[in-house]
């Protein structure tokens, strides 16, 4: 895979842009207007993470996505799924429900990177947990529930990531671009690029010209053939702990980008090749 000279690899398969903090709304409609003029439409998607009850954020999330007709992917919480978001899920059919690990608890050993599925377990166990992950979604949304895989912490061990289909799993989502297409047989994965809360800082909104800063480097990325050019640029919210300048940029996004002639909103059907 060819880097983009203003990308700067960090981790395997994740990049970050370290380009100039002068970014702007009309930088985006630039590089959206070099899709158009090559007759291409950029495809994003959104996805949040963290749920597991109803609540004024959580309704206000809701709220923003069917006001914008904007397709939203939520990554449950399976273990700490609560009865109130079943019902408010009811009234937002077009929701759909991704399986956010199963605790979201921390069990890797002291010192390391925070992970519930790292290579500190045995695959056989972790498989055992993703498969119950999934069922408890599927006995609580029926009807929204996706074979979608979003790690805690977006972190993975690889060996169970070849087995994610013997649990019925079809697809998986992490940070960062992808390293390439099917990797693996029978599982699609589309991450995210673009995360809004500054987790190293005061978990605020990171502002949006470093916002902006990720979309555009990944779109131009994209458009370059520097990454996978099929790899969908996603957004990555996290209700629960957003401001109001995080809403603000969301709907901002939404208002340039919806109906544009350089982008479209997919579904997740589109996202991971499903046919729910």
């Amino acid at each position: 895979m060819v880097r983009h000279p203003a990308l700067k690899a960090s981790a395997p398969g994740q990049m970050f842009w370290t380009g100039s903090n002068m970014t702007t709304w009309s930088k985006l409609s630039e590089e959206l207007g070099r899709w158009a003029e090559e007759g291409c439409r950029a495809n994003l998607w959104w996805r949040d993470d963290d749920a597991m009850g109803d609540g004024p954020k959580f309704r206000r999330l809701v709220a923003m996505a069917k006001t914008n007709e904007v397709p939203l992917a939520l990554a449950v919480i399976p273990g700490g799924v609560k009865d109130n978001l079943k019902l408010q899920c009811a009234d937002f059919p077009e929701l759909a429900v991704l399986v956010h690990g199963l605790k979201h608890k921390n069990l890797a050993p002291f010192g390391e990177k925070k992970s519930e599925f790292g290579p500190y377990r045995p695959v056989k166990e972790m498989l055992e947990d993703v498969a119950a992950a999934f069922e408890i979604l599927k006995a609580r949304f029926p009807n929204s529930t996706y074979p979608v895989f979003v790690p805690p912490w977006n972190r993975i061990d690889p060996e169970l990531v070849a087995c994610l289909p013997k649990a019925n799993l079809l697809g998986l989502s992490r940070f960062g671009p992808r390293m390439s297409i099917n990797r693996i047989k029978g599982l699609n994965e589309c991450n995210c690029h673009v995360d809004l809360i500054d987790w190293r800082g005061k978990r605020n909104f990171v502002g949006q010209e470093m916002a902006l800063d990720a979309l555009i480097s990944h779109l131009c990325a994209r458009r370059t053939g520097a990454v996978d050019a099929g790899e969908a640029t996603g957004i990555l919210s996290h209700h629960n702990v957003m401001d109001d300048n995080s809403w603000k940029f969301l709907e901002e996004l939404f208002d340039r980008t919806k109906g544009g002639e350089g982008a479209r909103w997919l579904n997740m059907n589109q996202i991971f090749n499903l046919n729910i």
